[in-house]
């Protein structure tokens, strides 16, 4: 009997603590991740950030995207970066969805450029506190036909309120 009140006082202080340590460790090792980048010390961050990123870490896999996009410790690849910054994007990610929304922009890596998604991720991003998306928003709306704008803030409108609930 008394055994069992131990495990049961202990249980709750023991998961406590695991709820705490994983984004502390995740933290410190972002942390360490962007030291080695501003080194240039590039393979190393991407392998500290990997499993970061693979765990569903928005900034390890925002930083991934990065490191694709310029060629920093990795060949250059557009398609790769843009699902990097895709997948952080989806989680609410500012810098990620403004990176994506350059994507779409220009259409480097894709098909062709994409105003209406642009605009999207633009807008997303500014949402989510990006100054700088306000700016580029504002100049990928000048490109875009009546017809564009429309689709775009329909799917402002739809995003919007799954990614950002209480906005």
């Amino acid at each position: 009997m008394t055994r069992s009140f131990k495990l049961s006082l202990a249980a709750p202080v023991v998961t406590a603590v695991l709820a705490l340590t994983p984004p502390a460790f995740a933290n410190s090792a972002l942390e360490r991740a962007r030291d080695m980048m501003e080194a240039s010390r590039f393979a190393e961050a991407r392998m500290a950030l990997e499993p970061l990123a693979r765990s569903g870490n928005a900034d390890a896999e925002e930083l991934i995207g990065v490191m694709y996009a310029m060629g920093l410790g990795v060949e250059r690849d557009d398609r790769r970066a843009f699902e990097w910054y895709l997948r952080s994007s989806m989680k609410g990610h500012p810098g990620a969805q403004s990176g994506l929304g350059w994507y779409y922009e220009v259409g480097r890596g894709l098909p062709a450029p994409d105003l209406v998604r642009a605009y999207l991720w633009y807008t997303l991003s500014a949402i989510g506190g990006d100054p700088d998306a306000a700016v580029s928003q504002e100049e990928v709306v000048k490109k875009m036909s009546p017809e564009q704008v429309d689709a775009a803030i329909a799917l402002v409108n739809d995003y919007k309120v799954w990614l950002y609930p209480f906005r």
